[in-house]
């Protein structure tokens, strides 16, 4: 399993504004051609107009998805240049999640595009929110970054183990929600009920 701190797409409010279909993969591949960072070029590159068409798809700082509404603390994939930004990392990233789409096709589930219930036998990728459980272990000597990543894999495994990580595939969620996640992506841990989530 891979779990991303990037954001995997954008809110509803960004696709009606860009007149674009509610459907993730024609999302993939309406992004990758304004931003194309999965070409050798950094993210500043297309936000200076350097490369790609950028600015025609732009979203509003405060624009947020019902999964980072429901996330204490989570930030808007377009709130850049900010501490605890994952705008950058999202922008970078969401290209490089259809090319791996396009070359590992049934071998990979995108959580939850690809149905909230998991195949054992397929590698499964989610996006996740380390703050949610970076209180739950002892930092040591990491860094923040060092931190993050040692709380997803400690949390995933933990979850594991003790037979937790099931539950967390599927969020308590009612039909209207569950069919905005199908296109705005959930954070993997993060509840249905809103401002909570289950810290096990």
């Amino acid at each position: 399993m891979s779990a991303s701190t990037m954001a995997f797409p954008s809110p509803l409010r960004y696709f009606e504004t860009q007149d674009l279909p509610p459907d993730w993969p024609a999302f993939l591949d309406d992004f990758q051609r304004h931003w194309p960072t999965d070409e050798d070029i950094y993210v500043d590159f297309v936000r200076d107009g350097i490369r790609g068409h950028g600015w025609a798809r732009l979203g509003d700082a405060h624009w947020r998805r019902l999964t980072e509404e429901r996330a204490r603390g989570a930030k808007s994939v377009f709130h850049f240049d900010v501490p605890g930004s994952v705008a950058k990392s999202t922008h970078a990233g969401i290209p490089w999640l259809r090319y791996i789409r396009m070359r590992l096709g049934p071998h990979v589930h995108f959580w939850p595009f690809d149905g909230w219930s998991v195949n054992g036998h397929r590698s499964v990728i989610a996006e996740v929110y380390p703050a949610l459980w970076n209180q739950s272990f002892a930092k040591d000597n990491r860094t923040e970054d060092q931190h993050d990543a040692f709380t997803i894999a400690a949390w995933l495994s933990r979850s594991d183990r003790d037979g937790s990580l099931s539950a967390f595939f599927e969020p308590a969620l009612p039909p209207s929600e569950r069919a905005t996640a199908l296109v705005e992506g959930w954070i993997l841990g993060v509840a249905g009920a809103a401002g909570a989530y289950d810290e096990h």
